[in-house]
């Protein structure tokens, strides 16, 4: 599928993120497969995983596009940090390779821009910038990204972490960006999903609140045991 395809299919549309958690009992490539499949039969425009087996068993699975991720750690510069990183998750079949879009020291020594343009030289994947505030999401733009998505939002030091989606920076990345803005972070229902493509984003990435049954579980459960102690 050609890169302007591969954007046009995702606009308004809802893109899934199949992930566990390490050490999680579905914390498995064969498990993440099934729910990229289940997911597309519910409508999924798109997918997004991580980890190498993971992203290649889901690409041999399924049609839509893929954006792929490697974590290494949880720290610092962690999704996808180096340009090694990033060829590897583009070789397993990933369509769209996420990268840190932050201006943060990478493990390597590249910067952003190198980075980018050295993926662009290498792969045909699209890049895209996992941002967390609007000036990153322009440096982003200007280094080459082909999408920047608000993933960081609300995890660095540079916003402070709103309860659900931040609106204020998919709205304020989408009246200064000329790339398209993915909306992703803590949109956990429809309403939400729909004020993200109202505030501007491209399309919706949703996550926990449809792949991360521990999570849910602890939703209803706390709600149901507040009820019950008051």
């Amino acid at each position: 599928m050609k890169p302007e395809c591969i954007i046009s299919t995702l606009a308004g549309r809802l893109i899934v993120s199949c992930q566990a958690y390490p050490g999680e009992p579905l914390s498995n490539p064969q498990i993440m497969r099934r729910m990229a499949e289940a997911a597309v039969l519910g409508g999924a425009a798109g997918i997004r995983a991580q980890g190498l087996e993971d992203v290649q068993l889901i690409h041999e699975t399924v049609t839509v596009p893929q954006i792929g991720l490697w974590k290494v750690g949880s720290d610092g510069v962690f999704i996808t940090p180096t340009l090694r990183h990033a060829l590897a998750v583009a070789a397993a079949g990933a369509e769209i390779v996420a990268i840190d879009g932050t201006r943060r020291p990478r493990p390597d020594g590249l910067t952003l821009e190198q980075t980018i343009t050295e993926l662009h030289k290498r792969t045909a994947a699209l890049i895209m910038a996992d941002v967390d505030d609007l000036e990153n999401g322009i440096a982003s733009e200007a280094a080459g990204a082909d999408l920047v998505s608000t993933t960081l939002a609300g995890y660095t030091e540079s916003r402070p972490r709103t309860a659900g989606p931040d609106l204020a920076l998919v709205s304020d990345l989408a009246g200064r960006v000329r790339i398209p803005v993915l909306a992703e972070g803590r949109v956990r229902t429809t309403g939400q999903a729909l004020a993200c493509l109202e505030a501007g984003a491209h399309a919706v990435v949703v996550g926990t609140a449809i792949t991360h049954p521990t999570s849910i579980t602890r939703w209803f459960a706390d709600a149901l045991s507040q009820r019950v102690q008051s």
